[in-house]
């Protein structure tokens, strides 16, 4: 169902003040709602390199030494087998993330229940969580759906903290025990930003180990994205086309050094305003897939409107991507009705 924009609210619930406080006391860097949705919790021989002991005429085959030994090519075989090694994939296979597959994932940040469904339980109950999604959402989709992780590693803050950033940028150790047991479950991971005073890049580089895994994508969240003299929960923050082409640049080159599979860029909006000169965004770097991801929350009108405003002028080289809120929304989608969106989002986030 199509409508008419309608307008975004001013400030949004989704982070309580008690949740921001909250986030203060970590280590600084240091279902679905289907009926069913309560099971969410449930789940060639060697050869031997010398010719056959049957030779019976005079002539002699002359010595070789065994360690100079070298293929007929003249190749070494250890560099031979290293020059065939596969190059590293995406959970589910492949090399590039679009248009072979969708995603829905679970949000939220470890340890902090009121930032989202992620935060609920640890790391191999949401893994459990987010395959049952990916369950219900196949059942409406052509393309294989990718189970994934959307974890804040970096949180919004009420206080400006020991670095006066209004961000608590999590230790990269606390978010590696999710991050290493995704590999293993194949499922996909984005780092989520919300950077207060500091910069998407500053803070991105600290999880540059993290970053450098072939399963691992990096989320821009603007609306956490504060100017000097504002505040979380006054002003809904803001980034420049600029900042994330810094970010961009970055993120392809770490990609392309490490010999990478595709990587996911996610640009959070649910205002044309967060998001300043965004038809200035290159999207030319043929390592990442940009995705802009719909926040918006509410009744459905709501919803709807703020997904086909976002879409005016948007580059057709930009994929789209939805958020449903459990709190916020009054129903939640289900999975039926969010595959029914026009155009069909390629990443689904729960919150």
């Amino acid at each position: 169902m199509k409508t008419t924009a309608a307008a975004a609210p001013k400030l949004r619930p989704a982070i309580t003040f008690s949740a921001l406080a909250l986030a203060l006391t970590l280590t600084s860097c240091g279902a679905e709602n289907d009926d069913d949705a309560a099971g969410a919790g449930e789940t060639a021989e060697t050869a031997e390199g010398s010719v056959e002991d049957t030779a019976t005429d005079d002539s002699e085959a002359p010595e070789e030494d065994a360690g100079d030994a070298e293929t007929e090519s003249g190749e070494d075989p250890d560099e031979e087998q290293e020059a065939e090694a596969e190059p590293a994939e995406l959970p589910g296979g492949g090399q590039t993330l679009f248009p072979d597959r969708r995603f829905v994932a679970a949000y939220g940040s470890p340890g902090i229940p009121g930032l989202g469904v992620l935060g609920e339980t640890e790391a191999e109950e949401t893994a459990e969580r987010v395959k049952f999604y990916a369950e219900q959402y196949q059942k409406h989709s052509e393309e294989p759906v990718q189970p994934a992780f959307e974890i804040i590693t970096s949180v919004a803050t009420g206080e400006p903290g020991a670095d006066g950033d209004y961000s608590n940028a999590l230790d990269p150790e606390v978010i590696e025990p999710w991050v290493e047991l995704a590999a293993e479950e194949d499922i996909y991971v984005v780092l989520d930003l919300q950077p207060g005073l500091s910069t998407f890049l500053d803070q991105a580089k600290l999880y540059e180990d993290l970053l450098a895994q072939p399963h691992v994508g990096l989320a821009l969240d603007s609306e956490w994205r504060l100017r000097e003299g504002q505040r979380h929960m006054q002003q809904i923050g803001s980034v420049t086309a600029e900042e994330i082409n810094e970010v961009s640049d970055w993120l392809a080159q770490l990609t392309a050094d490490e010999e990478l599979p595709q990587k996911m860029l996610m640009l959070h909006q649910f205002k044309h305003t967060m998001i300043q000169n965004r038809e200035a965004v290159d999207t030319s770097h043929d390592e990442l897939a940009i995705v802009l991801h719909a926040d918006g929350h509410g009744t459905p009108d709501l919803k709807l409107g703020t997904y086909d405003t976002l879409q005016d002028g948007l580059s057709e080289d930009i994929w789209l991507g939805w958020k449903n809120f459990y709190d916020e929304d009054s129903p939640t989608f289900t999975s039926e009705q969010t595959y029914e969106v026009d155009p069909k989002p390629w990443f689904v986030s729960y919150q």
